[in-house]
């Protein structure tokens, strides 16, 4: 009896020992919750400045006082901007340029990635440190040579061209073959066995098995294409076939800017990007972490 009363006791005098490390624990994690929401506030402060001059009048912009909120909010300069400039056949050719980039691009990089990781052929290592090189390639370097080639092709003003010339990225290669490499070969080597060809186990093995892979390719992809600007200026000339960034640029006049109207068409021209990126969002963690460097 005595001895239980003792343990019971020393239990008793242990027990205060743990708690002290939780708090700790949830402490952290309040401070870096606290952190988060400042770093997340300073970058939705150039949204909130966007909207609030969107909603402001002409004469209150150019107002030498400066205010978050707007005196007077005029949600009707959104109805004006859309007026103002073919704002959605910008938008329609920033979106078949997107998509069609987004299925070419992602297609090619995981079926380039797919031979990186799976295949031994003579040579193989060098030339992905050789593809990987361009990266350190600056965009501005080779974009006379890709207009010549456009202007040889015939493809100045079309979709081929906005296209074709960035259909390959050495990133979303370098993504796609480290995630591949995390697939058994033992699924391939079963496939084979069991007579498919190497397409068909590119379709029906590898594609089911980079679904996380695939969101991140179709979120960066996507964001790529429609925030570009320099090489639409390049490769289009007819405002017929402006992008959304293309024609919000050529909405800058040379000596008075509407600050209101180009605010308004900037929010606008977001709500796609946002869209790609919550249907895919579940994805994109997930497809990062595991596009980590394996040998």
């Amino acid at each position: 009896m005595k001895t239980q009363i003792e343990l019971s006791s020393v239990q008793k005098t242990a027990a205060p020992l743990n708690p002290p490390k939780k708090r700790l624990g949830a402490g952290k994690n309040t401070v870096i919750f606290i952190v988060l929401c400042f770093v997340a506030f300073l970058f939705l402060i150039p949204f909130f400045w966007m909207l609030s001059t969107a909603l402001k009048t002409s004469a209150e912009v150019q107002s030498k006082d400066v205010h978050i909120i707007p005196e007077q909010i005029q949600w009707g300069n959104f109805a004006d901007a859309l007026n103002a400039a073919p704002f959605m056949g910008y938008v329609g050719n920033s979106l078949i340029v997107s998509i069609l980039a987004v299925i070419l691009t992602v297609f090619i990089n995981c079926l380039a990635g797919y031979a990186f990781a799976k295949y031994k052929f003579k040579g193989r290592n060098l030339l992905f440190l050789m593809v990987l090189s361009t990266l350190m390639i600056p965009v501005q370097i080779t974009m006379i040579p890709n207009f010549y080639i456009l202007k040889e092709l015939d493809w100045i003003n079309s979709y081929a061209g906005l296209i074709v010339p960035r259909a390959a990225e050495a990133f979303g290669l370098f993504l796609a073959r480290q995630y591949i490499l995390n697939i058994p070969d033992s699924l391939i080597e079963a496939a084979r066995i069991d007579g498919a060809g190497e397409f068909k186990i590119f379709m029906k093995v590898i594609l089911p098995n980079i679904k996380p892979l695939i969101g991140v390719l179709v979120i960066f992809t996507f964001m790529w294409r429609w925030n570009e600007l320099a090489w639409p200026l390049i490769a289009v000339s007819e405002e017929s076939m402006y992008t959304v960034q293309l024609g919000l640029a050529m909405l800058k006049g040379e000596h008075f800017i509407n600050w209101t109207q180009l605010m308004s068409l900037t929010l606008l021209s977001v709500i796609p990007m946002l869209i790609v990126f919550f249907a895919f969002q579940r994805f994109f963690i997930k497809g990062m972490v595991n596009s980590g460097v394996k040998e």
